[in-house]
């Protein structure tokens, strides 16, 4: 298992039109900007990101607006754990 790609979400938007969402920055700029929701069927986490919080996002979708992420989480530190057991495991053999 590889290391999730890391964003870091550059805005909150708390009552947005069509409920909570945020935009987040990839470490890349391969897509620049992209939005998630923060309701619940998207975002399971128990409080909102902050500006600056690193998240992972998959499944996107192409919107004419731009790119949308379909699942967000929080970055955690077990996600680097797993890249280091791999990496781990890879030189021991």
């Amino acid at each position: 298992m590889t290391e999730p790609h890391r964003w870091v979400v550059q805005k909150v938007v708390p009552n947005g039109q069509h409920g909570p969402y945020a935009i987040a920055q990839d470490e890349d700029q391969k897509l620049g900007s992209v939005t998630f929701s923060l309701t619940p069927d998207v975002w399971p986490e128990k409080r909102f990101p902050e500006p600056g919080s690193e998240v992972v996002l998959e499944d996107f979708q192409k919107k004419r607006a731009g790119w949308r992420a379909m699942s967000a989480r929080f970055f955690r530190p077990e996600d680097i754990g797993n890249s280091n057991q791999q990496a781990r495991s890879a030189r021991s053999k």
